[in-house]
Formats: structure tokens, sequence, C-alpha cells
């Protein structure tokens, strides 16, 4: 199972030279994947949870590609309806050859009323906005001789009935987001249920979870995956690895604006983490 990092692009700490520290953080550590959020117009409704500087996703993952080599890079993720399909296409198959492949498109229909007002698309379209744009995308990727060759996974955010549909008519992987563990077990069994009713494969499992560490355990029916103490948050992971995930994302972010201020805390989280998985990895090995 792949572990992967959603790093925050926005608030009032972040800066290039800090997106810069996050990449070479969660490549030096060993995550296999840096994924980055996505919104345009920083409306209030945006605002009161993701404030500027916002960095756009397309612009600033093309800049980390040139300064990581191995790890992949994503959007966690993009709203599909704010961006016309054929510019989408285009800019991720280029972002994609321009790093040698790694590129992991996850996409969503997105939440923010006034963000959409402001971009002049009607909110209330925005389902059906997201299957047509994303069956458009995949049909000009299939012109290979203008988008290139390399295969572009996509990842269907969203954690309705709706979202598990859409996964499995146009996605390679279901990503919903920060959930609690008895919810993703028993909506595992609805994504697989959607993919016999449609009479098509389940796409693969690719959760992002919380990523905060308490010193005590966690209790009540509330918690999400992920957090908690390291033992928590470990057990989780292993319980997503049996529940059939390909990969996870880790999210240390958690609200708070003021947060973005002192990254180390995340720093630290992921080294913590990474520190038990490779423990675990390299027992698993020698065994």
């Amino acid at each position: 199972m792949k572990i992967g990092v959603n790093v925050p692009n926005f608030g009032p700490g972040t800066d290039p030279g800090v997106l810069r520290n996050w990449a070479r953080t969660v490549e030096g550590l060993g995550f296999d994947l840096l994924m980055l959020s996505d919104h345009i117009a920083i409306t209030p409704d945006v605002a009161e949870r993701y404030p500027a500087p916002f960095y756009e996703p397309f612009t600033t993952l093309s800049w980390l590609a040139g300064l990581t080599t191995r790890v992949r890079l994503g959007t966690t993720v993009l709203i599909t309806p704010y961006r016309h399909p054929l510019v989408t296409a285009r800019m991720a198959a280029n972002l994609n050859e321009l790093s040698d492949g790694r590129l992991v498109l996850g996409v969503g229909v997105g939440w923010a009323r006034q963000e959409f007002a402001a971009l002049g698309i009607p909110f209330e379209r925005r389902g059906r906005l997201t299957d047509s744009h994303l069956r458009d995308i995949r049909a000009a990727w299939a012109d290979t001789a203008s988008y290139g060759h390399r295969p572009i996974p996509v990842w269907v955010g969203g954690n309705s009935d709706a979202g598990i549909r859409r996964a499995v008519r146009l996605g390679q992987a279901w990503h919903p987001l920060r959930c609690t563990m008895p919810w993703l077990r028993e909506a595992a069994g609805r994504l697989k249920a959607a993919a016999d009713d449609q009479r098509l494969p389940a796409p693969a499992l690719a959760p992002r979870i919380a990523l905060r560490l308490t010193p005590a355990p966690v209790d009540g029916a509330q918690r999400l995956a992920g957090e908690g103490t390291i033992d928590q948050v470990l057990e989780d992971l292993d319980g997503l690895r049996r529940l059939g995930a390909e990969t996870v994302v880790l999210d240390p972010y958690h609200g708070d604006p003021a947060t973005t201020l002192d990254p180390h805390q995340g720093w630290q989280a992921l080294a913590t983490v990474a520190a038990h998985l490779l423990t675990t990895r390299d027992g698993t090995e020698q065994s």
C-alpha cells in the first residue's frame, strides 16, 4: 500500500520556500505521493477554511515536479467544473509528461457556492458538469499523438453515493475524504455493490485520512481515521491495507489556517509515521 501526503498550498504561512520544504520533506521521508487542493476564486466561503495566498495546483505541481525526482504528484481534489475540460486535459497531460509520468488527477464536484457564482458556473449543475467534463477529458486523452502516451490515473472524490457511482463509471480509484474507519468499511461494501450494479470493475480504494497525532488515545465513534496516538494511526493504516486500499493520503491540515504558520508540526508528524512505517517494512522484508 502506498502512502501519500496532502500538502497545504494556501494560508498565511505558505510561500514558495515553505512549499519547497514540504516537497523535500515528503520525498525525503520516503512517501509515495504529494497532493495539493484546488480553488481559484478565494471567496468568503473558501477563505474561511483555505485563505489566501492560494497556489493553483497545476502551476504549483509543475514547479514542484522540477524540485523532485521520485514522488508522484497529484490533486486532492481538482474541482472539475471550474475549468473547460480541454484546458484540464491539456494541462494534466503536459504536467504528466514534464514530470515523467508522475501525475495522479484527483477530481471532485466542489462545494463553495460563492466561488461557483464568482466563476459564473451554475452550482446546481456541478454533478452533471463533472460527469460530462470527465468524459470529454478522457476523449481528448485518446488522441495520444496530441496528449501523450502516458496514462493518467483519475481518482474520483466524493463521499456520497453519487460520488461512488461516478468513481465506478469514470475513475481508476475512489477517493473519499476524512472519514471514520467504520464508515470506510461500510462504504467499501457500497463501492463493490455499485460496481456490481453497473456491471463494471470496482475502482481501487484511495482514501484521504487525517493525520493528527495525540499523546493520549482518542476515543469515540466520531474519531476520524488517522487521529490519535501513533499506534492508533498505524492500526488505521493496517486496517485500510486489509480493506484493500491501494493508496492512503495523510492530511496534516485540520481546518485552522493559523497552523500553516508552523509547518514543523506537520513535518514532525510525518517523520513519526515514516519512522514507524520504515521499521514495519524492514521487519516484513527480513522475516
